[in-house]
């Protein structure tokens, strides 16, 4: 296991929380998938890490949708910030794919989601889903309380 599922922060929604840990099991799964491929290249090893990445992907547009809806729904001031922090996620996620694809160096991937990217979600559930978390609760921003 790469990134233990208790040691991630937890916000005030539940709902993000739950996908949090959706995420986490996702990343595990690719990153046993990543030393599974390193200890033997095979093709069907490749076909799976790939599917696999691929539907982490399509599992993050989800779970970024659904927060940047509420957001929106509910007016949330810094909304712009924080879906750039997202876009800029995915284009890392799309990058990395895209690197690994051409080049089949598996340390672009093992390196990604073993040291960027679980510094990169703690970090990400710290400030901004924490911060946004909490004006889904209470309707303010935890900078404006006294």
């Amino acid at each position: 296991m790469l990134i233990n599922k208790n040691a991630i922060p937890l916000v005030a929604m539940e709902f993000m929380n739950e996908t949090h840990k959706e995420d986490v099991d996702i990343i595990n799964d690719l990153y046993t998938l990543v030393v599974q491929y390193e200890d033997n290249p095979s093709q069907e090893n490749e076909e799976l890490l790939n599917a696999r990445y691929q539907e982490w992907i399509i599992h993050t547009i989800d779970h970024f949708a659904t927060e940047e809806k509420k957001m929106l729904e509910l007016n949330f001031p810094p909304y712009p910030m924080h879906k750039g922090e997202h876009e800029k996620a995915l284009h890392t996620m799309d990058n990395i794919f895209r690197q690994w694809r051409d080049s089949k160096n598996i340390n672009i991937l093992k390196d990604y989601l073993s040291q960027e990217l679980p510094q990169w979600l703690t970090h990400h559930i710290q400030t901004m889903d924490t911060v946004t978390a909490m004006f889904f609760q209470t309707g303010q921003s935890p900078c404006s309380l006294r």
